[in-house]
């Protein structure tokens, strides 16, 4: 089970960098929150799987029966999606108003969408 969750993990990192690697906002997006599945998936692999023994540790044992799964992982990952849920939101909005703005959803349709007379940045301090 641990090879099939760690080909999936690898899976899941591989198109997420190529979706990122795009020029489509959209797609960026979708690579973000693949990458991210990835990334919980590893940190899911690395706390033990397994169906045999739950992670809870007894009433007058200290810590969990030896081959437990790891709960920590499990609390990290958690925590992990509400936070990824929550950047994808915003960024879907942040993407969703540059898209209305600039009328463009390619990145580089929306670089030469910019007017050609914008002020420039500060050159010195």
């Amino acid at each position: 089970m641990d090879h099939v969750v760690a080909a999936l993990a690898g899976l899941f990192v591989f198109a997420g960098l190529y979706l990122l690697l795009s020029r489509a906002l959209i797609r960026m997006l979708l690579g973000l929150t693949l990458l991210g599945n990835g990334v919980n998936l590893v940190i899911l692999s690395a706390g033990r799987l397994g169906r045999i023994v739950p992670p809870i540790a007894p009433g007058d044992a200290k810590v969990p029966l030896a081959g437990a799964a790891n709960p920590l992982p499990q609390a990290l990952i958690l925590t992990a999606i509400v936070i990824g849920f929550a950047m994808f939101a915003f960024l879907l909005v942040l993407a969703y108003r540059a898209y209305q703005s600039l009328e463009a959803d390619d990145t580089d349709r929306m670089r030469l969408a910019e007017p050609p007379d914008r002020p420039q940045p500060p050159m010195s301090y």
